[in-house]
């Protein structure tokens, strides 16, 4: 069912070394006859792991200087130095890290005068023909089916040009430019037909929020609403994908519609689901004819019966939902998620942002309290990147207004605020934050930390904040994980010695904060695996408010009745500077009490229809092994 060529890794990294194999062979054949190489290179968070790898491969021994590059884009209007731009972003994450001779080196001017762009546009392509075109170009997608700034309605044969980015594509750069206010209307960028007069294409795409259009794009019909599928076309054209990526493909999601397949109870489990949820029925009510229509007439003749089979998945669903999270004391119940044993139980809880765990499973977190187990919280980031500069002047006015109330002398406090309105009111657009703004924006989030922890009975003694150094930087992109960020998580670690620990399980980037964070925790278990207490703890993730495990995959799910939602919503309040629409909010326009609200309520309706109880909402885990 795949009309392009498509390579699925475990891992992004693993994708990005093979393309960065390609085109390290691409430039040795090349070299050695004499010829440059042309690349054709797109920026945004997909290529930095390629970025990383040619980095390295130059520092092996690797050379670039017969190498011609063309990058697909720029944000117009857009200084070239600004934080935002890709011309910055290239010399960042490649440019300035290779021996690239800099003449060499094609971007989009971000600062041609609007009466010259069209001109401007016809040289570029003029540029790219005169190197005897492009040899590898690589590519990302948006969700939008975007390729380059090719939005949907691009035709196949357009060039390099002016366009109008669309909105979902402006509210995904929002994150970049703190506001989708702030993001340009307009950019220049290769056309369709210009990519597609490249010799080779890799088109990469990492991480489950890219599952759907990559389907489309592989799948689906050729059209104008999604200009990736243009690429079915191209003769050399290769999907790069991750697991979380390829998730929507027909031989992942349902292999057995594609092809036999093995019926492990994973596949079993999963397939069960899917015919539920295709025919609307609850488990218990499925037939063998429901089976058989949908080609699953092998698996019918495996188990024995639908009747059998039924059961089987209906217990093992039954089994994964409890009241109990940490386990329940005095029972020697076996079919329960979490062990009965030890009681209480020390409960480490790992958030990314200060408010991560909250919105993702704040009724386990009350539930763990109220049942006696000694819950600790650890704040991996300060999240500072997330409060706005008005939440800064907010609250050194009410410093100042404070002091004033109490005749404290502050012009301290005074030329303090007044400096600080200097620095915004000197912004030309987002930019990092000096250390003063950052301190300011981090003890708005520590603040707002305690403050729920305390409602949810938390000891003001179990609340950690690691402030973990890859984050602080003061703009979206962040540091590699380094050995500090190990040290502080297994110190940690040793301190409390857990006997279950919670941490999120989001990759929807493979560079964003929560995959660090998660390659920390991970990172640092590797290293404490020999302790004798490691033994004894088990790890369960949880995702954020946007994303959840598919039912097949879930090992815990814990169950919230309305008052318990209340609760989890009043703990999330607690977190003021993240009560309006979120900075980084994608295309979900609630804030973040509603986000969690509608996901646990969704989870609670898969349960519902598949014929297990009907709850209010529901919190759900995956086990990690490490």
């Amino acid at each position: 069912m795949e009309k392009i060529p498509t390579k699925v890794f475990a891992i992004a990294q693993q994708g990005a070394k093979f393309v960065a194999d390609k085109i390290k062979a691409t430039i040795k054949k090349n070299d050695a006859a004499n010829k440059m190489t042309v690349l054709g290179l797109a920026t945004g968070s997909t290529p930095i792991l390629l970025y990383k790898e040619l980095v390295e491969m130059h520092a092996k021994g690797l050379s670039f200087k017969n190498v011609v590059s063309f990058n697909l884009d720029e944000y117009y209007p857009m200084l070239s130095g600004a934080p935002q731009s890709y011309n910055r972003f290239m010399d960042e994450n490649l440019f300035n890290h290779i021996d690239i001779k800099r003449e060499n080196v094609f971007i989009p001017d971000g600062q041609v005068p609007l009466e010259e762009i069209e001109k401007y546009c016809e040289n570029y392509e003029k540029k790219i023909d005169d190197f005897g075109g492009i040899d590898i170009q690589i590519l990302g997608i948006g969700r939008t089916g975007h390729i380059g700034f090719n939005e949907p309605g691009s035709s196949p044969k357009s060039h390099t040009r002016l366009v109008t980015l669309d909105k979902k594509t402006r509210i995904d750069a929002s994150g970049d430019f703190r506001n989708e206010g702030n993001v340009p209307r307009t950019a220049i960028t290769m056309g369709v037909g210009t990519i597609s007069k490249a010799k080779r294409i890799y088109l990469m795409a990492w991480g489950d929020n890219k599952s759907n259009i990559v389907a489309k794009a592989i799948e689906g019909e050729v059209s104008w609403q999604v200009p990736a599928t243009f690429l079915q076309n191209h003769p050399k054209t290769f999907f790069v994908l991750d697991a979380a990526a390829s998730s929507d493909l027909e031989r992942i999601k349902t292999p057995w519609l594609t092809e036999s397949c093995e019926w492990d109870w994973p596949i079993t489990l999963k397939a069960v689901c899917w015919l539920c949820d295709i025919l609307k029925k609850p488990v218990l009510k499925l037939t063998d004819e429901d089976y058989n229509k949908k080609g699953m007439g092998d698996l019918i003749a495996k188990s024995g019966s639908a009747y059998e089979l039924n059961l089987e998945v209906f217990r093992h669903l039954r089994d994964t939902i409890t009241g109990w999270p940490g386990g329940k004391p005095g029972t020697k119940d076996e079919r329960r998620p979490e062990r009965a044993e030890p009681f209480p139980k020390r409960s480490l809880i790992f958030s990314p942002h200060p408010d991560d765990e909250i919105a993702s499973m704040g009724g386990t977190l009350i539930r763990l309290v109220d049942q006696g187990h000694d819950v600790h919280v650890a704040y991996q980031t300060s999240g500072n990147v997330g409060v706005v500069d008005d939440d800064v002047i907010n609250q050194l006015n009410f410093v100042k207004e404070f002091a004033a109330l109490f005749n404290i002398s502050d012009t301290e406090t005074e030329r303090y605020l007044k400096k600080t309105k200097e620095v915004f009111m000197k912004r030309d657009g987002p930019q990092e934050d000096l250390d003063n703004v950052k301190h300011i924006k981090s003890l708005i989030r520590k603040v707002e930390a305690k403050a729920s922890c305390r409602y949810c009975g938390v000891s003001p003694s179990n609340i950690h904040f690691l402030n973990l150094p890859f984050y602080e930087t003061g703009k979206l992109q962040k540091k590699d994980l380094c050995e500090k960020d190990v040290e502080i998580t297994v110190q940690l670690l040793r301190e409390i010695q857990p006997h279950q620990v919670f941490l999120s399980g989001d990759q929807v980037d493979p560079n964003s904060t929560y995959k660090i964070c998660l390659d920390v925790v991970l990172e640092a278990f590797k290293r404490l695996e020999n302790e004798q207490w490691v033994s004894d703890c088990w790890i369960w993730m949880y995702r954020g408010t946007k994303y959840e495990w598919p039912i097949s995959e879930i090992d815990m799910a814990v169950p919230l009745s309305p008052e318990e939602m209340i609760r989890k919503r009043q703990a999330i309040i607690k977190h003021k500077s993240q009560m309006k629409v979120p900075v980084f909010a994608g295309d979900v326009a609630n804030v973040s009490w509603q986000q969690a609200e509608l996901k646990n309520k969704k989870t609670a309706g898969w349960y519902d229809n598949l014929g297990l109880p009907e709850y209010e909402g529901v919190e759900v885990f995956k086990r990690c092994e490490f």
